[in-house]
């Protein structure tokens, strides 16, 4: 059970702390060999990773500076889940309806409509998300919607 994130770097000169559940919401379970960091030089750091107990995905884009905002996605699709093929300088994420991705070197975002609200339950991911293949081209998923697996498709741009 982690409790705190620190972050910092040489010329930043302090170190910055946030409680895990203040990007969490709650207590998570982690595993050390599962947490994947993606660093832009001394600008920022991106964080994912998935609740051991219930596979739930969170990323969090943490700034090398005393002013930036702290991004949050507490809704991720992390390709730490086996199941879950995402290129890996890109993050992904959800909300009812939709995949979001970004690039996490350049900021550049796409996303796919699921056509409606899956009502996805991200503690318990695959019962909504079968799988995904995301590249800096495409998306595709395997989603429940109407009690139905459907497998949608989308080419992207990343913009």
């Amino acid at each position: 059970m982690a409790d705190t994130i620190i972050w910092s770097y040489n010329g930043m000169g302090v170190n910055k702390k946030e409680a895990v559940s203040f990007f969490t919401g709650r207590e998570v379970k982690l595993n050390k060999d599962h947490i994947r960091c993606v660093f832009k030089d001394t600008a920022y750091v991106w964080v994912l990773f998935n609740d051991c107990a219930t596979g739930h995905g969170y990323s969090m884009k943490l700034p090398f500076n005393k002013t930036a905002s702290i991004g949050r996605k507490s809704k991720s699709i992390n390709n730490i889940d086996p199941k879950f093929s995402i290129t890996d300088n890109l993050v992904a994420y959800t909300d009812p309806g939709n995949i979001f991705v970004e690039d996490m070197l350049t900021g550049q975002t796409a996303q796919m409509t699921f056509g409606k609200d899956i009502g996805a339950d991200h503690n318990a991911i695959h019962k909504y998300i079968d799988s995904v293949n995301i590249t800096p081209t495409r998306i595709w998923a395997k989603v429940k919607i109407d009690n139905e697996w459907k497998e949608l498709e989308k080419t992207i741009t990343l913009k």
